[in-house]
């Protein structure tokens, strides 16, 4: 019997939604050749992440077993799935793999970064597969909301297993491939040991809809507008920019396109033979010549990014172009968990302006990028796999997934990140644990999660910043008396004098009654005139504040 196993390890995506990376290895424990598929980010908010620009998944354990790493493949273009490629690329240093379309965004972001285009390699879709090391793995084409989404197919000595990526069920998604049931029971049909599958809407009980159903919708709603049109979607959608771009073109409006990100999703789509028949559009100098009631505007930031085109124009101007009474904008999009108060900030916005806000409340402009559980169950139908892996999905729909799985009389394990699952038997079970977690992308640099350096910043946020400085004679004994620097708090508290006076009193006093072997010794004096200042404000304003001591002492 082998010594061999095969080994599934998500360092992110499994217990949350987005920052997707996940890991495959064969070979005998802990020299197991290993695969990551995809290498994704998500993003922060000012509750838990002030000034941070990315996170990222903690690749740790993957930089400690670089020599092992055959190669990246990436299932599709979203960022939480190929946004870290130009951020790890150096730490892993391996081959990825991608279809055309992905590989083209995946170059674009490696030469961010000095790489060159030739680490990325471009795969056919499926029968054409990559083997490297002991697996061969192809791409299977499924439907999503972006163009270009696979399944994997991985196969190794101990069996094939499919990556299903993040997916929907739909015939008719107007741009990239349909789902086609035929073609995945073909490659199912000699046995498929595991189905690691997206977990996302999986309480949703209803089939999943197609983008055609979007469509009629739309063209409906900018047809009868009589002002300005502006739409907003996710610029990654090509599918629904192109349904929004052909209402406009239908109603004999000129279209113009805002955002980088929408510029250059569509740019990619073009070059790469996905997208065909893309209505003409105009540049943003000049929209503004043309009639208001001729004129539709696609823009990036449905999710209520602030430096977004949508932001921007619900804030007064963008290149140019404003909003005013009466003209029309389109949410043709789901927020996302975590962004509602950023989309509610701009709505608000523009209804101040008296813009006419529509949303998807109703469900006529957006459908899911992501598979209902009736259609979860259809895949595991026509899979017809050993066991399911739920990935892609907070605890409590990975938790719901394998109640479904094992329902239908699958094996099911609920593998979140740094849970190493052996899959090498009949049924998955728990090999040994990894550490992992998030980095922070913060301005240029990348920083761990228990750096302490957000906490920092969270409590200077929360509490506010007291900054002291005393000078310390050459014989130890204070030059003068020490000053205070206030951040973040109010000036004044109880006693209605200023506060940096209170504290610079209070802190002569101790320093009055301190002795020898305080004044003498820096980490004494600093803990001491910190407690005074945290004691002082909680006395004076109820707040405890970060405190920074500088003792400069005269030699």
């Amino acid at each position: 019997m082998s010594s061999d196993r095969l080994i599934y390890l998500p360092l992110g995506g499994a217990g949350e939604i987005g920052m997707n990376c996940y890991v495959y290895g064969y070979g005998k424990p802990g020299q197991e050749r290993l695969i990551v598929v995809d290498l994704g980010v998500t993003f922060p908010d000012m509750d838990s992440s002030p000034g941070v620009d990315l996170i990222l998944p903690d690749i740790t354990w993957l930089k400690e077993n670089r020599n092992r790493i055959e190669a990246v493949f990436i299932t599709h273009a979203h960022e939480d799935h190929v946004g870290a490629v130009g951020h790890t690329f150096e730490d892993l240093g391996a081959p990825i793999y991608a279809r055309a379309f992905t590989a083209n965004l995946a170059r674009q972001k490696l030469n961010e970064f000095g790489v060159e285009g030739k680490a990325v390699r471009t795969v056919s879709k499926w029968p054409e597969t990559v083997t490297v090391g002991p697996f061969t793995v192809g791409f299977l084409p499924i439907s999503h909301s972006i163009p270009e989404s696979s399944g994997l197919v991985i196969d190794s000595p101990a069996g094939r297993v499919i990556h299903s990526g993040d997916f929907k069920l739909d015939t008719t998604p107007l741009v990239g491939e349909p789902w086609d049931p035929e073609l995945w029971a073909e490659v199912s049909k000699e046995g498929v040991k595991a189905l690691v599958c997206d977990s996302t809407n999986v309480f949703s009980q209803h089939p999943g809809r197609s983008e055609a159903e979007v469509g009629p919708n739309v063209e409906k709603l900018v047809a009868e507008a009589p002002h300005m049109v502006v739409a907003t979607t996710f610029a990654s959608n090509v599918a629904r920019v192109k349904t929004l771009a052909e209402a406009a073109d239908r109603a004999g409006r000129s279209i113009c396109l805002m955002g980088r990100a929408m510029r250059r999703m569509i740019e990619a789509s073009i070059e790469t033979g996905v997208l065909t028949g893309f209505p003409k559009v105009i540049g943003p100098e000049d929209a503004s010549a043309i009639p208001r009631e001729n004129l539709m505007l696609i823009v990036t930031g449905s999710q209520g990014e602030r430096r977004a085109a949508s932001a921007q124009l619900a804030r007064g101007k963008y290149h140019g172009m404003t909003l005013k009474e009466g003209d029309l904008f389109l949410f043709s999009s789901k927020t996302i968990p975590g962004n509602e108060r950023g989309v509610i900030r701009i709505m608000n916005q523009l209804s101040e302006q008296g813009v006419d806000v529509v949303d998807d409340s109703n469900g006529l402009y957006h459908v899911s990028g992501h598979a209902n559980r009736p259609d979860l169950e259809t895949l595991q139908d026509v899979v017809q796999p050993q066991m399911v892996i739920p990935m892609h999905g907070e605890h409590r729909h990975l938790r719901e997934h394998v109640k479904i799985s094992q329902r239908r009389g699958r094996k099911g394990v609920l593998a979140v990140n740094g849970m190493m699952i052996d899959l090498s038997g009949n049924e998955p079970t728990v090999a040994e644990y990894i550490d992992t977690g998030r980095t922070y992308l913060d301005g240029s640099v990348q920083i761990g999660a228990l750096d302490g350096i957000v906490r920092d910043r969270l409590r200077m946020a929360m509490n506010g910043h007291v900054l002291v400085t005393v000078i310390i004679d050459e014989d130890d004994t204070p030059l003068g008396e020490p000053w205070c620097e206030l951040m973040g708090l109010a000036e004044t508290g109880r006693s209605r004098v200023p506060l940096s006076d209170i504290l610079e009193e209070d802190l002569s006093q101790f320093l009055g009654r301190a002795g020898d072997k305080t004044l003498t010794d820096d980490d004494k004096l600093e803990e001491g005139m910190r407690r005074v200042v945290r004691q002082t404000c909680q006395n004076e304003i109820g707040k405890k504040p970060e405190v920074t001591v500088v003792v400069s002492r005269l030699m």
